[in-house]
């Protein structure tokens, strides 16, 4: 009987403390930040003569990374998101169909969105921004 009850709380335990909720599961995605990329955030928070570390820090590891003859870098930031939607609906029976027989239909639309975001950040000498510009798509 003892062992009865504790093979019960230990089912019941992995039930409860077993399964992740929907936003942990988002949690353990690959680089949240890099989701997170969007123009709004280029035009904020990007500034000429910030330093490399800050770019890294708001916009993560770029792409691509060239160096120019004269020792300037390009940071390259190449960002897809795929966006997908799916709605269904279904329907029952009803009290005068019930009568007749059984009447069911479902319905469906599924879409998808595809958005893209390039951001060219140009570096001097020192490291600090010279210039940057950004593309951004949506199809």
């Amino acid at each position: 009987m003892i062992n009865k009850r504790r093979a019960f709380a230990l089912v019941a335990i992995f039930l409860i403390f077993g399964c992740a909720s929907a936003a942990q599961h988002q949690q353990k995605l690959h680089s949240s930040q890099e989701r997170e990329t969007t123009v709004g955030i280029v035009q904020k928070e990007i500034r000429t003569g910030m330093s490399q570390d800050q770019v890294a820090t708001i916009l993560g590891s770029p792409n691509i990374v060239t160096r120019d003859s004269s020792g300037k870098e390009t940071w390259i930031y190449d960002k897809i998101a795929t966006e997908a939607s799916y709605s269904r609906d279904s329907g029952g029976t009803g009290l005068i169909l019930s009568l007749i027989g059984v009447y069911s239909r479902e319905a469906g639309a599924f879409s998808t969105t595809q958005k893209t975001l390039t951001v060219i950040v140009k570096f001097n000498k020192d490291g600090l921004v010279e210039s940057f510009s950004y593309h951004a798509s949506k199809f």
